[in-house]
């Protein structure tokens, strides 16, 4: 069982990200942060198992004052043991905390901090509206390994608008020279009802698979030359700090998720809470919970969903997903150089991994 909490505040709404999100103020955060108690009394002691890991997303978590992190920890304490869980990750913007605020996380129980960098160029950092510089990057990292924060995630993103090859891979020689424990690359993809969805439907921003493919495999190469382990599409961990709760999605764990729009999947009951901060807030006060849309995810939508997550990972999916149809395709796909398959598995490789979508299309 995982744990998911969506702190849905920023200071600034980035054009490219359509995560539910917006600026404090037409909703206090001591309310939200009650109501998000509130709901994790209600919720989390219906549970059939403890959680084994948590996470902290956004939004930016790490914008909240000390005292509010403080009591949104003591809310977390009193269900869990932190002792126990196998991944406490926080989320956090370089341009929120400093070394104060950083020990902080640390002593409130946080083992990861996934830090959203995305670039060490400044003319893509103006285009993604990031309120970092690179400097400010480069000096969040030194700041939480000061911190003693045990694990420390990279969050990069590629085909950014304006960003040439170039950029890319100073970027990425950037980050690696941080030293961080985990890197995540991701290609940027235009989700509706953002800045940049609109801009590529007016033909101002563009797609290129070729751009994709070039990019992810610059990636690949540099980030596996300097020693991190390429265990899913998009990420890279050096020995022992491969993402837990990541990997429970990827392997279809029951997860359970806490705050606006935070979606839950608990014996195949997947259920999503209002997108609302303030109905929320109204929703747990008057129901215990906030949820509003909820369906049963039949034998066959699991399946879909297992073969296009876990084709992404390093581990691959079982043969026994795929109908014969897919056991033909797979085989093809094995004297195409694309995958490799035992008697049990069928795992991506070499350019196959940055064909992972369309070749989960074809399996399915």
């Amino acid at each position: 069982m995982l744990l998911y909490l969506h702190i849905p505040f920023c200071h600034r709404v980035c054009p490219y990200c359509s995560f539910y999100k917006h600026t404090p103020g037409s909703t206090p955060i001591s309310a939200f942060l009650d109501a998000l108690a509130a709901e994790a009394d209600r919720r989390l002691p219906e549970l059939s198992e403890k959680p084994r890991t948590l996470y902290l997303g956004g939004g930016t978590p790490s914008m909240l004052s000390p005292t509010h992190l403080e009591r949104l920890f003591s809310t977390l304490h009193r269900h869990l043991d932190f002792s126990k869980l196998d991944d406490v990750t926080f989320e956090a913007n370089p341009a929120t905390f400093d070394l104060t605020k950083a020990t902080l996380f640390r002593d409130l129980g946080v083992k990861r901090v996934s830090l959203g960098i995305q670039s060490f160029t400044p003319h893509v950092l103006k285009s993604l509206g990031r309120e970092h510089d690179p400097e400010q990057a480069a000096e969040a990292v030194g700041i939480l390994k000061e911190a003693g924060l045990p694990s420390i995630n990279i969050d990069l993103m590629f085909s950014i608008p304006g960003q040439s090859r170039e950029d890319w891979s100073s970027t990425l020689d950037r980050a690696i020279s941080l030293k961080p424990d985990h890197i995540s690359a991701y290609n940027l993809t235009y989700e509706e009802d953002t800045a940049f969805f609109e801009s590529l439907k007016r033909g101002e921003m563009d797609e290129s698979e070729d751009r994709d493919a070039s990019f992810f495999e610059l990636a690949k190469q540099k980030l596996t030359d300097a020693g991190f382990e390429s265990y899913e599409t998009s990420n890279y961990a050096q020995p022992g700090h491969r993402s837990s709760h990541n990997h429970g999605y990827w392997s279809g764990e029951d997860y359970l998720g806490l705050g606006p729009s935070a979606v839950s999947t608990v014996n195949r009951t997947r259920s999503r809470n209002v997108p609302d901060t303030a109905h929320y807030v109204e929703m747990v006060g008057s129901l215990g919970n906030a949820i509003t849309e909820s369906e049963q995810l039949d034998d066959e939508a699991w399946r879909l969903e297992r073969i296009a997550l876990g084709l992404r990972t390093l581990d691959g999916i079982a043969l026994s997903l795929l109908d014969d149809e897919g056991k033909t395709r797979a085989g093809w796909l094995v004297e195409q150089g694309l995958a490799e398959r035992d008697q049990e598995r069928l795992r991506l490789i070499g350019n196959g991994c940055a064909l992972v979508d369309p070749i989960a299309a074809e399996l399915v």
